[in-house]
């Protein structure tokens, strides 16, 4: 059974305040830890940072609500991983498609600047939803962050496998195998100095849509 924080998590003291100080001023926002959007029984896994202030953490839903969320479920809409409207809202028509998204880190953190023992604490969670998903064949880790913290679940060293724009790794979590493919994270700041372009984050999506397909 996945293992999922609950909606007054305390394991991270900093991020505690911070819920607590945004559930005082922003009074219509979700504000708490943000569960994972698609089924425990799809065959993809995309991982992200953290909510954003004003996207999934308004929200409560993953990449809901910002502009990393209008790049992803743009590309997942075209690469048939999602069909329906998407509003940044989690009341819209969207659906997810054998695709399940996450993020390394549940709650927001001051800055969307995670600390390594929030990280940590937060991989609890991610490594029993990864354990969770049966089907799982492919990974999609977004930004090295998430890299990172999907090697440690799966006891791998960066040292040999670093983190790379569309590489794919093969790595494997007890009797669970599967690809791990990186990409630079989705994010406004990444679109606009060009680390990332659209055509690049699509390429990732056009390779993950030949693993699966590989793997049928």
């Amino acid at each position: 059974m996945e293992l999922k924080p609950k909606y007054n998590c305390n394991l991270c003291p900093r991020l505690v305040d911070y819920r607590k100080a945004n559930q005082q001023k922003l009074t219509n926002y979700h504000n708490a830890p943000v569960d994972s959007f698609g089924g425990i029984d799809s065959r993809l896994l995309i991982v992200g940072l953290a909510p954003g202030l004003k996207g999934a953490n308004k929200t409560g839903r993953p990449f809901t609500g910002d502009y990393a969320g209008d790049v992803l479920y743009s590309t997942l809409i075209k690469y048939g991983f999602a069909n329906g409207s998407y509003a940044q809202s989690k009341d819209d028509s969207l659906k997810l498609i054998d695709c399940r998204i996450t993020n390394a880190v549940r709650c927001v953190p001051p800055k969307n600047k995670p600390i390594g023992s929030e990280i940590k604490s937060c991989r609890t969670f991610l490594n029993s939803e990864i354990k969770s998903m049966s089907n799982l064949q492919v990974i999609i880790a977004l930004g090295v962050t998430a890299h990172s913290s999907l090697l440690a679940c799966l006891k791998l060293s960066l040292k040999d496998n670093a983190f790379k724009h569309s590489v794919i790794h093969k790595v494997s979590n007890g009797n669970q195998s599967f690809k791990l493919v990186d990409s630079y994270h989705c994010s406004r700041y990444n679109i606009n100095t060009k680390r990332l372009s659209v055509q690049m984050f699509e390429n990732v999506f056009e390779l993950t849509t030949k693993l699966l397909n590989s793997n049928e």
